[in-house]
């Protein structure tokens, strides 16, 4: 292994986040506009690329790899990817590997994203009710989902579903939510969402559903413990004692992760982030493309590293990031 990533405050870089596509099924309205422009092809880094690249992070100490999109597995020959990623996990340099999906193409995949390794992954899922899921995904359908996350299940996949929160949409929703994962074992994390700006027409401050609320609510029903756990990501975990069940809490405005921050983010066109809430960026696919050698993108790698911010100030212009914002902080949910 290279000498290890260690930023400007000790921290040494595990994990790596990594957007393969921009590309989803669905237009979540607080993630995409109905009609979108997405980049052209030449402009996404390729298949052998993201190896290449992700295997540059692993060389360098990432245990951690999350796969993003858009939506991932809609990207064509993904399972080669993942396939590659494996061997990663054969020898012993990554702990694990796993996904964030909208869980559309599950029932078509989750027996190979077993083989490939995947122990766990994260399904994004905000409402049970067939009706107020299609209004929120525009294109998704609700049974399509529910048969992929069976279908994860019966593949030995742990599942753990992430849910925006959002006022007024899914509310009432709550406790059924809560039920639901309990009988189906799978972890429930809530997010909430980045009040600020509109997307597409939407309203989002009249969407703001403070945790601190939804949080409150919940103990009225059950006795919530604080767990020390951490997974890497932002959230904040309880345990509910009546049902054993773990909830997470993920408020993206909030500081309450940047001290322990071992995480960057790997756009599908190469951008690195150092920071989740900022927008200071390092291009990648130049030095990438530059040299079959991965010598200089190591360099990049570092150079970039030596920039991470000790954590987020929230200062850069909020309307450009607004709408990435909320999908991005539930994809880093442990």
């Amino acid at each position: 292994m290279n000498a290890p990533l260690i930023d400007p405050f000790a921290r040494a870089i595990r994990y790596l986040r990594v957007s393969v596509t921009d590309r989803c099924d669905f237009r979540c309205t607080y993630c995409m506009a109905e009609h979108m422009t997405f980049l052209p092809k030449a402009e996404l880094l390729t298949l052998e690329e993201l190896d290449r690249l992700c295997t540059a992070f692993v060389h360098m100490g990432v245990e951690k790899l999350r796969i993003t999109g858009g939506e991932p597995l809609v990207r064509k020959g993904i399972m080669t990817f993942f396939r590659a990623m494996s061997r990663h996990l054969d020898s012993g340099a990554l702990k694990e590997l796993t996904l964030t999906t909208n869980g559309s193409q599950l029932a078509r995949f989750a027996q190979e994203l077993v083989d490939c390794g995947i122990r766990r992954i994260n399904v994004s899922l905000d409402t049970l009710d067939p009706a107020k899921f299609a209004e929120i995904t525009r294109w998704g359908r609700l049974p399509q989902v529910l048969d992929g996350i069976e279908a994860a299940k019966a593949a030995g996949l742990r599942v753990k579903i992430n849910a925006v929160a959002l006022k007024g949409f899914n509310e009432d929703e709550l406790f059924p939510l809560v039920d639901w994962c309990a009988r189906e074992g799978h972890d429930l994390t809530f997010i909430e969402v980045m009040p600020m700006g509109d997307l597409g027409g939407e309203d989002r401050l009249s969407q703001y559903w403070a945790l601190t609320d939804l949080r409150a609510r919940l103990a009225e029903r059950f006795t919530l413990t604080d767990l020390a756990e951490r997974t890497g990501g932002p959230a904040r975990y309880v345990r509910l004692e009546e049902t054993g069940q773990k909830i997470g809490f993920i408020t993206p405005l909030t500081h309450n992760f940047c001290e322990s921050c071992n995480r960057v983010r790997l756009t599908c066109t190469g951008e690195l982030y150092m920071c989740l809430g900022q927008e200071d960026m390092a291009d990648l696919r130049a030095p990438l493309r530059a040299s079959p050698d991965d010598t200089g993108l190591e360099q990049a790698i570092r150079a970039a590293i030596a920039r991470k911010p000790k954590g987020h100030d929230f200062d850069y212009s909020r309307q450009a990031i607004a709408g990435q914002m909320t999908r991005h902080m539930s994809h880093t949910g442990g």
